[in-house]
This record gives C-alpha cells, structure tokens and sequence, in this order.
C-alpha cells in the first residue's frame, strides 16, 4: 500500500477521485465505517473548498504511524486567493457559496487535528488528522 496520494483537484470529478481514494486507504489501515465516513466527508468538503474558492489545487492523504498510533493525514493545498478572516469561516453558519456552513468547522469537529494557514493573493493550506 502506498503511504501518501495526491489528487489534484481541477474539475468536479477530482472531488469523487479524492473521496474514493481516502476511503479506500482509510479502509486498509484499519478504520472502522464510522469514521471511513468522517474522512471521506473532510476530504469531499476540502476539495470542494479548493475547486469553489481557488479553481484548483491538491489533496494528499498520507497514513502516519507514529509510536504504534496510526492514523491518516490529509492536506489541502491550493494557491488561490487566500481567507482574509479565518476566525470567521471557522464560525458555524458562515457561507459565501449559499450553502449551509458547515463546511470547515464540520471538518474541525469530523477530525481529530485541524490546522489551517493562509496568506491573501498566496493560498490556504488546510491539514487535518485522523487517528484510529
């Protein structure tokens, strides 16, 4: 099995890639359907974030096994046009794409680590745990 995969995500479709293939190695390291279902979910809401916000970028997923704990780290990566205010999207209820914002708060809650970088005019960079 390889230990890290990028999608880039430059098309609606890449989304559905990105999904199936955090699934399908979230799946052989041990995860239980439950929280096959949190990943999947993070990583469809992070793509969708880059294909809406910045046109393209990448998702990797990458299996970590750090003193026997396992687990799967994605990152998002993109160089669009950045979060002014990420206190803000980090609100629940806030949108900018009409949808119901839930979006990167979800994340947060769907995971175990959440970190997010920004700089306006360079990109987000978004990078989320989940152990077993």
């Amino acid at each position: 099995m390889k230990t890290q995969s990028y999608v880039n995500i430059d098309k609606e479709l890449d989304i559905v890639h990105a999904r199936q293939i955090g699934r399908d190695i979230a799946r052989q390291i041990g995860f239980g359907t439950v929280d096959q279902a949190r990943i999947t979910t993070a990583i469809s809401e992070l793509a969708r974030n880059i294909y809406l916000y910045a046109e393209n970028g990448r998702i990797s997923i990458e299996v970590t096994d750090t003193f026997g704990h396992k687990g799967i780290i994605m990152t998002a990566t993109d160089s669009g046009p950045g979060i002014s205010d990420i206190r803000l999207v980090l609100e629940d209820g806030y949108t900018t794409s009409g949808g119901l914002g839930a979006g990167l708060p979800g994340v947060k809650r769907l995971m175990d680590e959440f970190d997010i970088q920004s700089d306006i005019g360079e990109g987000t960079t978004v990078k989320v745990v989940k152990w077993i």
